[in-house]
Order: C-alpha cells, then sequence, then structure tokens
C-alpha cells in the first residue's frame, strides 16, 4: 500500500483510535462561583491521605511542639519565684522578665508553626493543580515540587507577618498618644482604626490571595508572585472576596458549635464530680479530658480549613488564569497530548504566564502549540480583521459560516497546437461542399 504524500498516511487510513482525556476535578473552562466553592470541600476526596493525613499531622506536630516547649520554658521560670519573697523587688523584676521571656519563646514558636502551615498550603496547591489535569502524586512527588520554592513561600508568610505586626505596633502608639491629649478622640480613633483596618485586610488578602500558587506553580519571586497576584485579580475582585469569606463563616461557625458543646459538657461534668467546688483528682481528669477533646476537634477542623482554604485559592488561580490568559486551552491541549502518549511535554502552568491574547467568547484564546491552529479559529467579532485561510491546494478546509469564500477558478480553453513549418492550419470553421476538392473553390 502506498503512501499519500499530501496527508502522510495510506490511503483510505483514519486517525487512530485515542481513549477520552480524563476529567479532573473541575471542568476545563471558566469556573463560575459554586463550582470553586463546592470543589473546594470535595476535593479532599480524591487524595484525602496527602491532603488531609499531611495536614492534620503537621498541625498536630506544630501544636505539640509549640505547647510543650512553651510550658517548659514557663515551669522553669516561674519556678524561681518560689526562692523570692512576694512583693519584695526581686519578685517583681523576675516575674516581668519570666512573662516576656515566655511571651517571645511562644510568639517565635508561632510563627515557626505557621511556616509549616505554609508548607501545608504549598502541598495543596500542587496536588490541586494536578488533580485538575486528573493526575494524582504522592507525598514524595509533591515534595519534590515544592522543595524548590519552600523558601520563597516562608520569606513571603514572614513578610506578612511582620508588616502585621508593625502595623499594629503603629495603631497601638496612635492610639495611645491621642488618649493622652483627648481619651474621647483616643476611643473614637480607634473604633475607626479598627474598622479600617478590618476593611484594609479584607482588600489585600484578597489581592494577595493568588500569591502563593504563583509561586509555587509559576515558580515566581516573591516580588513576582505579589504582582501577578495583583494582576489576576483585578477584574476577579468580588469573586475571590465571596469565596474567601463564606469558607471562612463556614469554618468559624462550625469551630463554635464544635467547642460550645464541650465545652458545657465539661462545666456539667465538674460540677457533677465535685459540686461543692473542692478540687479532687476526679474533677481534674474530667477537665483535662474535655479540653484534650475540645483541642483534638479544633485541631481536626483547622487541619480542614486550611485544605478547603488552599483548595479554593489553587483554584481560583487557575479560573483566573483562564479568564485572562486562556490556560484552559493550554490544560486541554496539554490532556489530549498526555492521553494520546506525547512524551516530554512542558508545564501547562508555565506555558502562557503574562500572555496577552485576544479575548474571544469571553476568554483569551491562547497561540499555539497550545492553542487552536489559525485555520480552525473561532470566527472574529464585528469590525475584527480576518486574515485570510489558509490554503492546502485542492484540499483547503471549507470556509466558516458567514465568512467569504472565493470562488474557484474557471478552466481556461487549451490553445490549439502550433502548424508545423510548411503546413497550413486548418481553420476551425472550414467546410467542404459534397463533390468539391479541398482546394477547389466553392460554386466552380
Amino acid at each position: 500500500m502506498t503512501a499519500n504524500p499530501a496527508w502522510g498516511m495510506p490511503p483510505h487510513a483514519g486517525p487512530a483510535w485515542t481513549p477520552p482525556p480524563r476529567r479532573g476535578i473541575v471542568p476545563l473552562h471558566p469556573l463560575p462561583f459554586g463550582t470553586v466553592l463546592g470543589r473546594s470541600f470535595t476535593a479532599l476526596r480524591q487524595n484525602p491521605r496527602v491532603l488531609l493525613g499531611f495536614a492534620l499531622v503537621v498541625q498536630l506536630v506544630a501544636y505539640l511542639v509549640v505547647g510543650v516547649v512553651t510550658a517548659g520554658v514557663a515551669v522553669g521560670l516561674f519556678s524561681r519565684l518560689d526562692t523570692v519573697r512576694e512583693g519584695s523587688a526581686d519578685f517583681d523584676a523576675i516575674m516581668a522578665g519570666s512573662v516576656a521571656i515566655t511571651a517571645v519563646v511562644g510568639g517565635l514558636l508561632a510563627l515557626a508553626a505557621g511556616a509549616l502551615g505554609v508548607i501545608v498550603q504549598a502541598v495543596v496547591v500542587t496536588e490541586v493543580a494536578h488533580e485538575v489535569l486528573a493526575e494524582k502524586l504522592t507525598l514524595g512527588a509533591l515534595w519534590r515540587q515544592v522543595r524548590p520554592v519552600a523558601w520563597r513561600l516562608i520569606g513571603y508568610a514572614a513578610l506578612l507577618a511582620g508588616a502585621l505586626v508593625a502595623a499594629f505596633i503603629v495603631g497601638v502608639l496612635l492610639v495611645g498618644l491621642l488618649s493622652l491629649a483627648t481619651p474621647v478622640a483616643g476611643i473614637l480613633f480607634a473604633i475607626l482604626l479598627i474598622i479600617g483596618g478590618i476593611v484594609l485586610v479584607l482588600w489585600l488578602s484578597t489581592k494577595l490571595l493568588l500569591t502563593p500558587s504563583a509561586i509555587i506553580l509559576e515558580h515566581a519571586t516573591i516580588r513576582g508572585g505579589i504582582a501577578r497576584s495583583w494582576r489576576l485579580t483585578r477584574t476577579r475582585f468580588w469573586p475571590v472576596l465571596g469565596v474567601v469569606v463564606v469558607i471562612t463563616v463556614i469554618f468559624q461557625v462550625l469551630a463554635q458549635l464544635v467547642s460550645i458543646p464541650f465545652s458545657l459538657i465539661g462545666s456539667a461534668l465538674t460540677t457533677v464530680i465535685a459540686p461543692t467546688g473542692a478540687v479532687d483528682p476526679s474533677s481534674i481528669i474530667a477537665f483535662v479530658v474535655t479540653l484534650l477533646a475540645v483541642q483534638m476537634l479544633t485541631l481536626l477542623i483547622s487541619a480542614i480549613s486550611t485544605v478547603v482554604q488552599s483548595t479554593a485559592s489553587a483554584l481560583l488561580y487557575v479560573d483566573c488564569r483562564m479568564r485572562h490568559e486562556g490556560l484552559d486551552l493550554d490544560l486541554l491541549a496539554y490532556v489530549e497530548q498526555r492521553d494520546a502518549g506525547a512524551p516530554n511535554l512542558p508545564d501547562p502552568y508555565t506555558v502562557g504566564i503574562g500572555r496577552l491574547a485576544p479575548v474571544r467568547y469571553g476568554y483569551a484564546a491562547a497561540p499555539p502549540p497550545y492553542g487552536v491552529p489559525p485555520q480552525y479559529a473561532p470566527p472574529p467579532q464585528y469590525g475584527q480583521y480576518a486574515p485570510p485561510p489558509q490554503q492546502y491546494g485542492q484540499y483547503a478546509p471549507p470556509p466558516q459560516y458567514g465568512q467569504y469564500a472565493p470562488p474557484p477558478p474557471y478552466p481556461q480553453p487549451t490553445p490549439p497546437p502550433s502548424a508545423a513549418e510548411g503546413e497550413t492550419p486548418a481553420s476551425p470553421t472550414q467546410w467542404t461542399a459534397p463533390g468539391q476538392q479541398p482546394d477547389e473553390p466553392p460554386g466552380s
């Protein structure tokens, strides 16, 4: 069987069958508000051991380390008060120093625990980015992708924490100075400062929500990640804010619904065991068990909240890039080529970073190789220049509906062959009457 040079395959041979692309946790097109919110909660079912298990273990370890070390430092410092007479100058100095050192140690350990929380967020964002492509990775594979940008994430978290602490100190100093001059003005200024601070925190947290995703998936710097988040949320501020507020309110209400009943149960047990208020081992054990149960449930809710919020930020990042840069076309092309067996494909999340593509049908059209080929692109909008379709000889694709199609070339008449030398070319209108010689004039 000979090959057809025009198509590169044998005649009458169709394309090889390939299975349909695997579906991820979200459809590969711009995501509405309800899809982002709903899939943020259902993503736990795809890989719960990595998402929830890892987050729960990390937060439990951080909680135990912070609690044990802080309690040990506090016991060691405050035990010195037993050797000093109460009410003396030494007693007050040791008390103040013990409180200050314990607070500093607790704050540093809390920052370290926050750094571990950032690592959890990075692992969740990476896993969700792969779940969008219907890929499931192990914890080791996820950590190998997160490790190159881990210190950038920790630095970004430290930068945010430092900015919040500095803003809080400046606000307290301003309120204190104004209260010294006019107490009423200080109180009013404090109320206005709290309201303005809440609005400012909501605005900045929304504009900077996609910074960790940009650092993780695009390997951007801290400054570059902030700029990317600021640009991607430019026209998506209210949907992003809505998702963040709804998830935060849900988990705050859930935490209260869990902690309040257990607190009431603990108080009731303490009253039943020790009705007179006397402290005995039974009441202490009941109090400790109730406290541990409340803390474990709070820790579980905190782990789930971290996973859901990180999942929502990753999905919002994907949605914003779909709407601004046509990421959905890149992801579709990647999935199709991957399932067809194409090797060494580039990371689709790094293909069209910062692309300025024309917007068609509400999203940006990506150029090749991951976009739609020009000859098969959707028709242009009214008033937009439409380049002529690419011709492929007699096998050119048909024009799109509403597109001008040039008429086919009409066949030209074939010129008569040139007469040989010494011969009279035959006239196409020459006619000979019956019984007449060819060279004889008619009527002779």
